[in-house]
């Protein structure tokens, strides 16, 4: 990135760069402005010609500053449409934003009939290679010969593209499209039909209106997205925008366009929208620059678009971020390199290689650290190093460890961990609660063995009702609406009741709320301040699920377990609770869990075998992949984390690969 005199130009750029409105219609009182040819220094002005059609245009390649003397180095490219218009504004955006990038833009037809070109425009041809249909009037369809974007896209593909690697160092694996208003539509119609030409759209005030059907049926012959047929995902990213002040009857097509995308639930394809200040001209260059940003968060591990989007607009990145010695951030976590055999060094850099070919499912991270300290780290399609990742249940392990914490400060003792769970809690009425009530210590309920059995009908009328929830209220009702709790129900049962009133017990014990508790006495200590952790309806944290935080910090929650709850040598779990929730206690008998895993509290056991000896490995365990795992005796801490279906299937190759790395022969 520059520095702040050149962002500052940018600025002034946009407030006053002017653009023409592109309306997808013939301007009959255009006139053409006679001057010289454009000619730049920084810009290698190739003629090219379409092989099919005949047609001559003309290429603007900027390349990065550095691309003479990093020889051996690959870029992504950006190719633009209506380059007239948007090289500009595109290589202020490749200045100051976008540097390690080579631009491309397409030129309008040169050789296009000259009294057209008086008549309509010297853009005139990019009314025909950049729509979809035909025009309704056939005198104008008769002059301009709209609807030949299919052509259009043949030129680019076998000509542009193929011109373009073959002259410069490209990145195959990052080709991004821009395009806005007519040259929007033309992207619209590219991300339809052949997906695969770029793996980036960024799509700005498309003129859709009209066209939705044809992009409906389009979808509809691409087929849907299936999780078991990789080729059915679109595989692309997609920027798309439009103006606050666009009128209704082109924003409606705009928005069914975008729905189309998202009800594809595609998991390879990100839609990202932003609705932009201003017209549907003056949206123009700020469109630009966001989309410019967008890219950039997705050519990079680390994100430059903020942690305010949700999980499935991040894009995802276009190529691996894998590093053998990762670098010290100054979060808390030291660093060194991945001292490994050459053997194990190659199996594990080709298992990134997979995880992100998706060989392996949808995961977003995996790092490893050893003698506490970060020795490999990576990052695939949505992960990020500075983005909080969606950790689904593994959240239970981490409330088991703010229990812990209470237990370490004398809130709670080892032994309450045996006394009635409602015991606790002071603002109930035990007269009214189900028979058995006081059989649920917080032992059971640790290892998930409460016995709760509510009415699902019932308490479906009641868990949306945030008064009678509040706080106690919660337990005070399940407690209520539950059938007898007795010895034959206080059986292994997964689900998030029994941590939530973990949580209720924590909240009343410790001074002040359990949502302060958890942020001082753990995350601040851990040094954790980019995470999310939403309320529960009772008002208190969520103990079963809905957090989030970045794979490092996972990494430092991995660190207390393999450190025996010790912090920089201060005791910040207690050893003896942490040692039993991080045993194997209880053997779950449920269907989809591994017959060789047990359950503590809240944390997993399994052994891991290498050879002839087994190892002791200690796991948080969230759907989709979110995993920290422990492995005390190889003084090793692994964390993955994903958006799978089936997350089971990579544990396969962390046994097979990446344990066995770490243990001495």
């Amino acid at each position: 990135m520059k520095n702040i005199t050149g962002l500052l130009l940018l600025i002034f750029l946009l407030i006053t760069h002017t653009v023409f409105a592109q309306d997808n219609s013939v301007n009959e009182n255009s006139q053409v402005v006679k001057g010289a040819s454009l000619v730049l220094p920084e810009i290698q002005v190739v003629p090219i010609k379409d092989t099919k059609t005949e047609r001559n245009y003309e290429l603007y390649i900027e390349l990065p500053e550095d691309y003479g003397e990093n020889t051996h180095k690959t870029y992504p490219v950006l190719y633009y449409t209506d380059a007239k218009w948007h090289r500009e504004i595109l290589s202020s955006c490749q200045e100051f934003i976008l540097e390690d990038l080579i631009l491309v833009g397409i030129s309008y037809q040169l050789d296009i009939n000259e009294d057209l070109k008086k008549e309509v425009g010297v853009y005139v041809s990019r009314f025909r290679d950049y729509s979809m249909k035909e025009h309704s009037n056939p005198e104008i369809q008769k002059k301009i010969q709209f609807g030949q974007a299919h052509k259009h896209l043949d030129f680019i593909r076998n000509d542009v593209i193929k011109y373009v690697d073959n002259a410069y160092r490209t990145d195959p694996n990052s080709r991004t499209y821009f395009g806005y208003s007519l040259s929007g539509e033309f992207g619209a119609y590219i991300l339809m039909t052949q997906p695969d030409t770029f793996n980036n759209y960024i799509i700005g005030s498309p003129t859709v209106r009209g066209e939705v059907d044809y992009l409906t049926e389009l979808n509809t012959k691409f087929g849907p997205y299936e999780p078991s047929n990789r080729n059915s995902s679109l595989n692309a990213n997609v920027f798309i925008a439009y103006g606050s002040l666009e009128e209704e009857r082109v924003v409606a097509p705009m928005e069914a366009f975008i729905k189309l995308l998202n009800d594809r639930r595609d998991v390879g394809l990100s839609v990202y929208k932003e609705v932009i200040d201003g017209n549907h001209s003056t949206a123009f260059p700020t469109t630009a620059v966001r989309s410019a940003v967008w890219l950039s968060s997705l050519l990079s591990p680390i994100s430059s678009i903020g942690d305010e989007i949700s999980f499935w607009e991040i894009p995802h990145l276009n190529n691996a971020y894998i590093s053998t010695t990762p670098e010290d951030r100054d979060d808390g976590i030291a660093v060194d390199t991945l001292a490994v055999s050459s053997n194990d060094q190659k199996a594990i850099l080709k298992l990134s290689q997979e995880i992100f070919d998706g060989e392996h499912g949808s995961y977003d991270a995996l790092l490893i650290s050893h003698n506490n300290k970060l020795v490999f780290e990576s990052y695939y399609k949505k992960g990020r190093i500075n983005l909080p990742h969606g950790q689904a249940s593994a959240v239970k392990a981490y409330t088991s460890l703010v229990l812990g914490r209470a237990i370490q400060m004398g809130y709670l003792s080892m032994e309450d961990l045996n006394k009635p769970l409602i015991s606790f809690l002071k603002d109930i009425d035990p007269k009214k609660m189900t028979k058995g009530a006081e059989n649920i210590t917080l032992h059971k309920a640790l290892t998930m063995q409460g016995g709760l059995a509510t009415d699902r009908d019932a308490w479906k009328v009641i868990e949306n009702d945030s008064v009678r929830l509040k706080g106690q209220g919660l337990a005070q009702t399940l407690l209520e609406q539950s059938a007898p709790i007795t010895n034959a129900s206080q059986t292994f049962l997964y689900g998030n009741f029994n941590p939530i009133l973990v949580m209720t017990v924590i909240d009343a014990v410790v001074p002040g709320t359990a949502e302060d508790f958890i942020k001082t006495e753990l995350l601040d200590k851990l040094g954790i301040t980019n995470y999310k952790w939403s309320t529960h309806i009772s008002g208190l944290p969520e103990a079963g699920w809905r957090a989030s935080i970045m794979s490092r910090d996972m990494i430092k929650l991995g660190h207390l377990v393999l450190n025996n709850g010790k912090l920089n040598g201060e005791q910040l779990i207690s050893a003896d609770y942490l040692a039993q929730a991080t045993s194997g206690i209880v053997r779950p008998a449920i269907d989809w869990m591994p017959k060789n895993y047990l359950y503590g509290y809240f944390w997993y056991y399994t052994p891991v075998k290498v050879g002839n000896k087994s190892y002791n490995m200690t796991l948080a365990w969230g759907g989709g992949g979110q995993r920290v795992m422990v492995v005390k005796e190889l003084d090793l801490t692994i964390v993955i984390s994903g958006h799978d279906s089936e997350d089971d299937k990579i544990m396969t190759s962390i046994f097979e690969t990446v344990v066995p790395a770490f243990v001495e022969q």
